[in-house]
């Protein structure tokens, strides 16, 4: 027999996860080949106040070969970005294409084909964390660029409010950590991508 919902009961808040690496594997065989001709240094970072690619001189051109270490899965941090493949880029634009922006990459390989991946950031940035209720210290380094301690935040209540229907971001002061709602999680479980592990958002 059914229990009753009470109409007065709040709904439960949605789960929220952390995305990251899996850091328990070696490093991905990829080198970026042409680094010094895209004309943004020495690494490749995001513009300073908002998300997505750096203007750059040339496509990215990437070699992956075992040569050069395991090969690389559907989710690999690059730089500032991540490496996605295909079937990473799908589940990605299926489940919420206005969070995420791909750059698509040359690829080669010293033994033949290489498969296509893209440079990818997750470029929605939510005012979300509630600061009256985390657990998080403001850095001052001298300048109006205000943002969180990374190191030092121990846990995350979310306002659902600003977070909305969105299924993955980035909190605005705290754009390290990348954030996804079940939605996302399962999609890309269904998928079988690999590489990437979820952690619960709200702590450490």
């Amino acid at each position: 027999m059914a229990v009753p919902q009470n109409p007065r009961q709040k709904p439960k808040a949605p789960k929220l996860y952390r995305i990251a690496p899996d850091f328990r594997r070696r490093a991905p065989g990829v080198e970026l080949e042409n680094l010094a001709a895209l004309g943004v240094g020495p690494v490749l970072f995001s513009p300073r106040g908002k998300r997505s690619f750096p203007s750059l001189a040339e496509t990215p051109r990437l070699l992956i070969d075992k040569s050069l270490g395991r090969p690389p899965l559907d989710w690999e941090l690059f730089h500032e970005f991540w490496l996605v493949s295909d079937r990473m880029k799908n589940v990605l634009e299926a489940v919420d294409s206005d969070g995420v922006a791909f750059l698509r990459c040359e690829t080669r390989s010293l033994r033949g084909d290489a498969p296509v991946y893209w440079l990818c950031d997750i470029v929605r940035l939510l005012d979300a964390i509630d600061e009256e209720k985390s657990s998080v210290e403001i850095l001052d380094d001298g300048t109006d660029f205000r943002r969180y301690d990374n190191m030092t935040v121990s846990s995350c209540v979310f306002k659902e409010d600003a977070i909305g229907s969105a299924h993955i971001f980035r909190p605005r002061f705290l754009e390290m950590r990348i954030i996804c709602d079940q939605v996302m999680k399962d999609a890309c479980k269904a998928a079988g991508v690999r590489g990437l592990r979820f952690r619960d958002a709200y702590g450490i």
